[in-house]
């Protein structure tokens, strides 16, 4: 590799580093600053503070990985033509397509990181960052689905339940429905269902076996017995997608879809968005470098402040697809790529012009 690429590999890697260790600190600030109350009203223990930072850390750097490598391309390629270093090296006969070539090279370093961060590293402190958030400075009602919960749980089972506690494992207007090749066989219903131990309790409960020439109803005041769910089945987590390695991430949409689940589509934005997230990591380069490669008068404060816009208008557009993907039709892979896609369009157009 030759000096240019040393030389420019060294500052994208270096500026990235420092704008991670400037911003992130300032999060975890601002963040305790907002949540002392509440961890001194609760009594936290010190270390589960101290690991909530930790997982914060983590969370906070994989949810704004692209803004912040975006700001620091601008900041040190500013600084470059500000100092007239890219004249020169283009005046010395390199080509800009050759002067791009480190910074593709620190963008797939970079990439590498940011896939490994969000396939392996994310999903663990997320769980961490959320358990806390929920367990001391939330309600775990805000987490589950507690109103009209309607499941397919496996191939022949359906289930209802008009209202769930999550705290006391308890719901009303319990039914389960049984199909064999499409056909009722057999449906259990009860005014409540409590969850002990290993069994469901049910009180009140019926169940009517579909034959042939006639039912047959079985009732009993309260019965405890075993049903074909877990608990924590009936009603998963809203953040449980992000606490999930990608494998398992897998396994757990094929499973909510069998059973029915409203939340496929915040799921798959969970999903798509791993992989998502290394490829912005070579858009924003690319448009960074074809913003800030000329001088301008203004100085680093004009691409500063025209990078910031982008950040913003990319934010914006990441987070509106996002939510419609979540909570409607809206195919969640179309939501999560979009603002790559017009982004990359971007891109492309901004270093047809930086190239002129």
């Amino acid at each position: 590799m030759k000096i240019l690429d040393w030389y420019i590999l060294k500052r994208y890697l270096f500026t990235f580093l420092m704008m991670l260790l400037l911003f992130i600190p300032i999060g975890i600030t601002v963040n305790l600053a907002e949540k002392i109350g509440k961890i001194l009203e609760k009594e936290v223990p010190f270390h589960a503070v101290a690991q909530y930072y930790l997982d914060f850390t983590i969370y906070f750097a994989n949810l704004l990985f692209p803004i912040f490598l975006f700001l620091s391309v601008i900041w040190f390629t500013s600084k470059l033509a500000n100092n007239t270093e890219i004249v020169a090296f283009l005046s010395s006969g390199v080509s800009f397509s050759r002067f791009l070539r480190p910074y593709l090279i620190g963008a797939t370093i970079v990439s590498a990181f940011a896939l490994v961060l969000g396939l392996y590293l994310a999903p663990k402190a997320s769980k961490g960052f959320n358990t806390f958030k929920y367990k001391y400075l939330k309600s775990s009602k805000d987490i589950v689905q507690t109103h009209n919960i309607y499941r397919q749980i496996n191939d022949n089972d359906f289930i209802y339940v008009s209202s769930f506690d999550p705290k006391s494992k308890r719901g009303n207007n319990f039914t389960l429905e049984h199909f064999e090749d499409n056909v009722l066989k057999y449906k259990i219903s009860a005014n409540s269902i409590t969850y002990k131990d290993t069994t469901y309790r049910l009180v009140n409960y019926i169940k009517r076996t579909v034959g042939k020439h006639e039912d047959i109803i079985e009732t009993v005041r309260r019965k405890d017995t075993l049903l074909p769910f877990d608990v924590d089945d009936l009603t998963p987590v809203e953040y449980i997608a992000e606490t999930l390695q990608y494998g398992e991430l897998n396994r757990f949409i094929e499973k909510e879809k069998q059973r029915g689940s409203s939340n496929i589509g915040r799921y798959e934005v969970v999903k798509y968005k791993k992989w998502s997230l290394p490829v912005s990591v070579f858009i924003l380069t690319i448009i960074a470098v074809a913003v800030s490669s000329v001088k301008r008068r203004g100085g680093m404060g004009v691409n500063l402040a025209f990078g910031i816009t982008i950040a913003m208008v990319y934010v914006f557009f990441d987070k509106v697809f996002g939510v419609m993907a979540e909570q409607s039709d809206f195919s969640p892979i179309i939501a999560v790529w979009f603002p790559n896609l017009l982004f990359g369009i971007l891109a492309g157009y901004l270093l047809y012009n930086a190239k002129r």
